[in-house]
């Protein structure tokens, strides 16, 4: 029996399902959506949660390396990007 995945290869099936769609934005929500419906349904709670932590670190560090590159402070970009 294979074992399931990993929360890291879970965030990033996650993403590429966002990606994937550049014409229709909603599939690849959808397809986000099914993800992490599969994550709960394979892992539980649990594994949903790892999920999500590593999608918000792996963010954040992506963040930081944008941030740096344009002089800016990371949590300043992460305001622009997140805050309405």
């Amino acid at each position: 029996m294979a074992s399931p995945p990993s929360a890291r290869a879970w965030a990033f099936e996650a993403v590429l399902a966002v990606l994937s769609d550049d014409v229709n934005a909603e599939q690849g929500t959808e397809r986000a959506r099914a993800v992490a419906a599969a994550v709960l349904a394979e892992a539980g709670e649990p594994g949903l949660t790892e999920t999500v932590v590593v999608l918000s670190s792996t963010l954040a560090e992506a963040l930081e390396r944008i941030a740096a590159e344009r002089g800016l402070v990371a949590a300043d970009l992460a305001e622009i990007w997140f805050v309405d």
